[in-house]
């Protein structure tokens, strides 16, 4: 068995280009413009298939069998992009919380949430809702403003 680190991110929002929101059908220009060009190299289909993949995610927990390929020594590494509740969710099983649990943790916009499913002892959390990687004025996005540290 090799482990898994599974690294969790939440999407900004449902519908990537904010029509959803808002009912609007202009393009939403509260976007910083690096997202919005990011965002315009995916396809409508690419984008509607985005929740049966994070739909998904639920299978990603516990280690890994080996695949004859990569050293067993190696961890499995995995992206998932995801709805913050299925994020607090799987933090909540980590910590083996009581289902309610995962009603109180809510992530910021792009926070990273590491969760190493090693091949013996419970999961670990490695991080939590990290923003460092974000600038400054993106950190805070997703949350209520008393939400910012």
């Amino acid at each position: 068995m090799r482990a898994r680190l599974l690294y969790l991110t939440r999407h900004g929002e449902q519908d990537l280009t904010g029509h959803a929101d808002t009912g609007s059908t202009e393009p939403d220009t509260g976007l910083p413009s690096a997202y919005a060009e990011f965002l315009a190299g995916f396809t409508t289909a690419e984008r509607a298939d985005g929740p049966r993949v994070t739909a998904d995610a639920v299978r990603f927990t516990g280690p890994v069998a080996p695949d004859g390929v990569v050293a067993e020594a190696e961890p499995v590494r995995e992206l998932v992009v995801t709805h913050t509740f299925l994020i607090a969710w799987l933090v909540r099983h980590a910590l083996d919380a009581p289902e309610r649990r995962w009603l109180g943790l809510n992530h910021h916009n792009a926070g990273l949430t590491v969760i190493r499913y090693g091949v013996a002892g419970p999961p670990n959390l490695i991080a939590v809702n990290d923003v460092a990687h974000l600038p400054h004025e993106l950190r805070g996005t997703g949350l209520p403003p008393d939400y910012l540290v």
